[in-house]
């Protein structure tokens, strides 16, 4: 047999074998999610809260599992339905301190390894890497939260399985993720109002800041806009004196800018970046227009590039 023979031998022989596990997965009946039954002893809300955010994934991470893994399943359950549970795993972490949190994110991320270093072949780990990219730091995600990213992107950057390439991305990731976190104080910069005045967002005195950074023309820019104009429980806080919004432009095309002017509030700061300091340095992690960022007195974070709708909740109920 000569030797372009015995290449479309083998040709056919995988072709045959993955037809046959593609036919084995079709005739397998995916199963439940395997939800973690909250143990008796447990018997109030706030340690049933945190015993769900930490064991959540204990039973599809749990390495011993052999059930079909392929494009429509995961461990023997369809990907659907896991993506389901990732977003209501994280309406439980909504009800835990930040520190159940990382050691929630934590757990899964290490027990999710361990299936893959157990069986290469299994896509536990892959699926969840990926619904955590999607939901924690995708910055169009509606659920993108960089405190619950950080942890997993911390691990994910040491992983094995990356290039080199791929390591320093995520190690970048973590480095941006760890820039002004919640609980923290913001970064301090400068910026100018459309006469030139300087001012820093130190210089703002208010018992909340609403740190706005957008763009003239950005549709969704221009939906926070009329929100925080029309919602009355929101923009009573800015009439009020209670808030101080400073809607600061990070780009370079300040004619554009200043031919926007006429549809910021007055009673905004908005000012632009006259050395492109945010745009170019890291000192603040902005990788979409609209950012929204919320303060307090002190400065400090209380919500962090924060979805509209979860700070707008937020806000109305100040």
């Amino acid at each position: 047999m000569n030797s372009t023979s015995k290449i479309t031998l083998m040709i056919a022989v995988l072709l045959i074998a993955a037809g046959c596990r593609e036919k084995k997965a079709e005739q397998f009946q995916a199963l439940p999610f395997p939800n973690v039954a909250i143990p008796s002893m447990i018997n109030t809300p706030e340690d049933a809260a945190e015993y769900m955010a930490v064991n959540f994934w204990n039973l599809l991470t749990d390495a011993s599992r052999n059930y079909p893994s392929d494009s429509l399943l995961v461990s023997g359950v369809r990907k659907g339905e896991v993506e389901q549970k990732f977003a209501d795993w994280t309406s439980v972490l909504d009800m835990v301190s930040p520190v159940v949190v990382e050691e929630s994110v934590s757990r899964v991320y290490d027990r999710a390894l361990s299936c893959e270093r157990k069986d290469s072949s299994s896509n536990v780990f892959e699926t969840l890497v990926n619904l955590f990219q999607k939901y924690f730091y995708d910055p169009n995600s509606p659920l993108r939260d960089e405190e619950r990213y950080l942890p997993f992107v911390c691990r994910y950057a040491s992983y094995e399985g990356l290039s080199e390439v791929e390591k320093e991305k995520y190690e970048r990731e973590a480095r941006l993720c760890s820039l002004n976190r919640v609980g923290h104080k913001a970064a301090d910069f400068r910026f100018s109002d459309r006469r030139g005045r300087m001012m820093n967002l130190y210089d703002v005195k208010a018992e909340l800041t609403l740190l706005f950074f957008s763009n003239p023309g950005c549709e969704a820019c221009m939906n926070i806009i009329n929100v925080l104009r029309g919602e009355p429980a929101v923009s009573r806080l800015i009439t009020n004196g209670r808030m101080a919004v400073v809607n600061v432009y990070i780009d370079e095309d300040i004619q554009e800018w200043m031919s926007y002017m006429p549809v910021y509030p007055e009673e905004w700061y908005n000012g632009f970046d006259p050395d492109l300091v945010l745009r170019n340095n890291d000192l603040y992690n902005i990788r979409a227009i609209p950012s929204l960022y919320l303060l307090d007195s002190e400065k400090r974070i209380i919500m962090k590039d924060a979805p509209e709708g979860r700070l707008f909740n937020y806000l109305s109920s100040f």
